[in-house]
């Protein structure tokens, strides 16, 4: 039985992973540690019984040096899939410390503790570990931004535009240079913006649609044009389960859903559904979107091109936009009618 170290599993993202993983995989016991900020929740590992045998949650913060190299001995951890960031752009811009300590120091802790754990010295693994990996999550708004054409790629120059932004490149680069300096065996996948079950309700579409349901201002920033690469997160989820298992060590792999999309558009898509599926006595949905003061520093348009992961892996999305939001209103109508004023 090998053990796996998630960070970050009761996130969006790593909250639709761990269930998928830990059922695929019988032959993993994954350690969960999660900080439990405003942007985890157990609620989302409902469906894993508390008594699981291959499972366990624990409480704590990835900066912890003491906790994450007592997590490495009690359980010989032999993996790590590295979820756990502060990741909402806008909290970057009034709170950036938040961003620095957690995504820059906690990835450079949880590195460094494998390595010492793995490690024998400089691209020498012990016996035991020489087939352990270290798999970074990271995103596509380290590229910066893009104008009206081209995609991003695996060798896109970094132009971060916001602290968010720029702690996760920082992190990318903490993971890269581990692998050229001490040749750990280490990955790195860059996603584009993630959609779908389990999300935050400060996300964009999560208060589309709350905000819709109670009848209230939606709220759009600037003109709703900026341009987004929409990727279901179980898509998503198995790109990662892929890249950790087939990737080749030192790479990154951009994973896209090749649905671009403006703010509008979804927006206008959302209201549509709920028009359909939650009717208001008179009028639609879309009659509450409302355009606010855009934020500093919001990037116009992020696109990927996920051709390497395509061709090398054999990856390829499941849902398109128009399949995958039909699924996410589903279940987020099922989670917020009971809030309905």
């Amino acid at each position: 039985m090998k053990s796996i170290l998630i960070t970050g599993g009761a996130g969006f993202i790593g909250a639709n992973f761990v269930p998928y993983f830990i059922e695929k995989y019988t032959d993993y016991r994954l350690i969960n540690l999660d900080k439990l900020t405003y942007a985890g929740n157990l609620e989302n590992l409902s469906e894993i019984p508390s008594d699981h045998p291959r499972y366990e949650f624990v409480e704590g913060d990835i900066c912890d040096r003491a906790l994450v190299q007592k997590l490495f001995e009690v359980h010989d951890i032999q993996g790590v899939i590295h979820f756990a960031a502060e990741s909402h752009v806008d909290n970057s811009i009034t709170g950036p410390e938040a961003f620095i300590q957690t995504n820059v120091n906690g990835t450079f802790t949880l590195i460094d503790v494998a390595r010492n754990y793995w490690m024998e010295s400089p691209f020498q693994y012990k016996e035991a570990y020489k087939d352990a990996r270290f798999h970074h999550i990271s995103t596509d708004e380290v590229y910066g931004t893009l104008g009206a054409e081209g995609l991003f790629t695996e060798e896109t120059p970094y132009a971060p535009n916001s602290p968010y932004s720029a702690s996760k490149a920082s992190s990318d680069m903490i993971v890269r240079s581990y692998h050229h300096t001490y040749g750990m065996n280490v990955v790195t996948t860059n996603c584009s913006n993630n959609y779908g079950p389990k999300q935050h309700d400060e996300k964009l579409i999560p208060v589309i649609i709350r905000k819709a349901l109670n009848q209230e201002s939606i709220p759009i920033y600037g003109d709703g044009k900026n341009i987004r690469d929409w990727l279901y997160v179980m898509d998503h989820c198995k790109g990662i389960d892929l890249v950790y298992h087939k990737g080749v060590s030192g790479e990154t792999y951009n994973i896209g859903g090749r649905n671009e999309r403006d703010n509008l558009y979804i927006v206008h898509t959302i209201c549509e559904l709920l028009d359909g599926r939650k009717p208001l006595s008179e009028g639609s949905y879309k009659q509450f979107i409302t355009f606010v003061k855009d934020r500093p520093g919001h990037d116009r348009r992020y696109a990927i091109d996920a051709t390497k992961l395509e061709n090398d892996l054999g990856w390829e999305a499941e849902e398109n936009f128009e399949s995958g939001i039909k699924k996410t209103v589903d279940w987020y109508l099922e989670k917020y009618m009971a809030l309905v004023k």
